[in-house]
């Protein structure tokens, strides 16, 4: 088998990532992409400062924005999980 036809085999099968906290550090690169190429197609001229500076504060708030939504996500399974039936099944009725 040629390397060739290995890589382009490997984009067969999709890559395993779990949920535990070390996996989800694999959004960090998603995120830093995202930005370059968010602004890459928003500039008329790429100029390296500016540019690097404008990617660098939209990737900032990409990653202020997914850790809130998780900790707000987190808190609403907290409560429908641990707090909800605890009131639940202390109920007088």
């Amino acid at each position: 088998m040629t390397p060739m036809i290995h890589i382009l085999a490997s984009f067969t099968t999709p890559m395993r990532i779990t949920t535990d906290p070390a996996s989800m550090l694999w959004v960090i690169p998603l995120v830093a992409s995202i930005a370059v190429v968010y602004k890459a197609t928003k500039v008329h001229r790429i100029r390296t400062v500016p540019f690097l500076r404008e990617s660098a504060v939209l990737f900032g708030s990409i990653m202020v924005f997914i850790l809130a939504a998780a900790l707000i996500l987190y808190g609403i399974a907290w409560c429908v999980t641990e707090w909800l039936p605890g009131i639940l099944s202390s109920s007088k009725f």
